[in-house]
């Protein structure tokens, strides 16, 4: 069950004491789902769901939100998927990668997995901006009970708070992220206190922890009950979450952090809710909030505050993640990445996703103004998510870890039930609001999409002109051209065939280097690649040398340092001597062929402004020659 892979994670992040590793994997990792007692129980009695609050009601969805929590965060996640690593990493996009892999020897099956992968990373992109929306809006909504008449200054508050935490991005969370542990367990700390003060009021309320009051209460509310999922799922708000961020921290320190800490808190905290709500059914139109004793409101406030702000930078540093990994992986132009650390490789920070998410989320707040009417929109896509998840981790399960059916397919189709009940409920969602993030995750499916086709077809168009090397080779023996000193470096995803930044080369300047290599880089779908499997060299003679330098979806891809790694004594790559060629593609659109019009034209922009291979592979400036050609698609 991928062991080799999460021995490798665990020994890698072994340096740690174990309890900084807890607390940092609870400030990073629980601060969406740590959150979520600020909404799900008003979202569910004050949501316009028709659920009463009385005995009956109370018991039944606090037994509907504790036992998804074990069954899906608990068994699925923690037990299940967080073992589904790919050499220590996780999320989507890892995990696709891995189902990409397992399903090899099925290309349709292998095609349409990668298919729902982008789907699922396409959601977390359109969760990542109603999370940090509902989230902030849900805390400084506090406000308005310690205070009367602020309820129109809850948007403008929660927009600079918003806005303030996409401008410090670009500095990093080096800084904010040594505060990010001991803050989120101060907030863990006081929910438990706040749950163990209402509980202690209406201690009957732990007869909800019997799953049969759920039963009950499906049986009671056969149209109801279903529908109510989309309100409970509220309080799994992310459970992906413990799988993207796996690569930081390992499995283990994830998973006692859940079981010792985060999940005993939420539970007490939605239990004293519960309590509170028995005693005082008024009390719905926030729970959280009037649990606390009212000389602690406006102390809890800025705590939750904080916290908030914590679980909008993990979803946040999350898409960066994501978004690297996708470029590796082939289905995103490439973007300028700039690392804010320089001891965490893992910590990015990507402008064109940082301001396109900020945009969002400032037209979320806008749209919706209240934590209660983007509840009403949240649901769908992380859901979906949460579904493709366990699709994939199926093919993963059945075909790469070869586990036997009679095991697998019980727990697996119990998953799939489950997350497939989650999602319908949501589903309604859709013409509530729930339409953003779905027709944002349209988008940047179309997007990936027609990268990824567009890729092809310009390779495809660019192999129909290639020479090929050996017939190459032999004319430059017949007829030698002019050689000068030094390597010439040729980029080109064909390394059997002639680039046409060469042969522009050779035509216009009527010139060859003495050393000429023609250089491909491949992207693995393992996270990373060791040093001793960095590169392949093959010599052609005549000075042609062939390399392929491999990196993996969470490597940096830096060419000359990789280069240094060639020790071949017919290989010279002295700074100073060495010169980059760049062949740069000017895509036209033609009548349809491969794609649509729209597509082609698309493509052709996305290719325009994509970040080039000069900055993506740190090629030195000084170094580089450029030469362009037009491709017709």
């Amino acid at each position: 069950m991928g062991q080799a892979g999460s021995q490798a994670a665990e020994r890698g992040h072994s340096a740690a004491k174990p309890i900084g590793m807890l607390v940092a994997a609870v400030g990073v990792v629980y601060g969406d789902i740590g959150t979520s007692p600020l909404y799900t129980l008003k979202e569910v009695f004050s949501g316009g769901y028709g659920v009463q609050v009385n005995h009956d009601g109370v018991f039944g969805i606090l037994a509907l939100i504790l036992w998804s929590l074990i069954w899906v965060v608990s068994i699925k996640y923690v037990l299940f998927i967080l073992r589904a690593d790919n050499q220590g990493e996780g999320g989507i996009m890892a995990l696709t990668a891995l189902a990409r892999r397992a399903a090899s020897p099925y290309p349709r099956l292998r095609s349409l997995l990668v298919i729902l992968g982008l789907i699922g990373a396409s959601l977390f992109y359109g969760d990542s901006m109603i999370t940090p929306a509902i989230s902030v809006l849900s805390a400084v909504e506090g406000l308005e009970l310690a205070f009367s008449g602020l309820e129109r200054w809850v948007v403008p508050l929660a927009l600079i708070v918003l806005v303030a935490l996409f401008l410090i991005q670009r500095r990093g969370t080096a800084t904010l992220g040594k505060l990010f542990g001991p803050i989120m367990v101060l907030w863990f700390v006081v929910l438990a206190v706040l749950g163990i003060h209402g509980i202690y009021q209406h201690p009957e309320v732990l007869n909800a922890l019997n799953p049969i009051w759920g039963v009950r209460f499906f049986v009671s509310h056969p149209g109801m009950g279903v529908a109510i999922l989309g309100a409970v799922v509220l309080a799994l708000t992310g459970a992906e979450a413990l799988y993207a961020d796996m690569g930081h921290f390992g499995r283990k320190p994830i998973a006692r952090a859940w079981f010792l800490l985060v999940l005993p808190a939420l539970v007490l905290n939605y239990f004293g809710q519960g309590a509170l709500l028995l005693g005082d059914p008024a009390a719905a139109r926030n729970p959280f909030y009037l649990l606390a004793p009212d000389w602690a409101l406006i102390p809890l406030v800025g705590l939750a505050t904080l916290a908030t702000v914590i679980a909008s930078q993990a979803v946040i540093s999350g898409a960066f993640s994501l978004t690297r990994q996708a470029i590796q992986l082939g289905y995103i132009p490439r973007m300028h990445i700039q690392h804010t650390s320089s001891d965490e490789q893992g910590q990015i920070y990507i402008g064109a996703v940082n301001w396109s998410l900020m945009v969002g989320v400032i037209l979320l707040v806008l749209g919706f103004e209240s934590s209660g009417a983007l509840a009403s929109a949240y649901g769908v896509a992380v859901t979906g998510t949460m579904l493709i998840t366990s699709i994939l981790v199926t093919a993963v399960m059945l075909l790469l870890w070869k586990w036997p059916p009679v095991l697998a397919v019980p727990v697996l189709i119990g998953f799939l039930l489950v997350d497939g009940l989650f999602f319908a409920a949501n589903v309604p969602k859709i013409v509530q609001g729930g339409a953003f993030p779905v027709l944002a995750g349209i988008v940047l499916f179309v997007l990936m999409t027609t990268w990824r086709r567009g890729k092809q077809l310009l390779v495809g168009r660019l192999d129909e002109s290639a020479l090929p090397l050996p017939l190459f080779i032999s004319s430059i023996r017949v007829q030698p051209p002019h050689r000068v000193q030094g390597t010439a470096v040729f980029l080109t995803a064909r390394p059997d065939a002639v680039p046409h930044a060469l042969l522009h080369n050779l035509l216009h300047n009527q010139v060859l280097h003495e050393q000429v290599v023609l250089l491909t880089v491949v992207n693995e779908d393992s996270p990373r690649v060791p040093a001793d499997r960095r590169f392949e060299v093959d010599t052609y003679g005549e000075g042609f040398f062939r390399v392929i330098l491999h990196f993996g979806f969470m490597d940096e891809p830096d060419v000359p340092e990789a280069l240094k790694l060639c020790h071949l004594d017919d290989l010279d790559f002295n700074p100073m001597r060495t010169t980059y060629f760049l062949s740069r593609e000017t895509v036209i659109a033609t009548k349809p062929v491969g794609m649509a019009r729209w597509r082609e034209a698309l493509f052709a922009f996305m290719l325009k402004n994509a970040n080039g291979n000069l900055r993506f592979f740190k090629l030195p400036v000084n170094r580089v020659i450029e030469l362009g050609t037009q491709v017709e698609m």
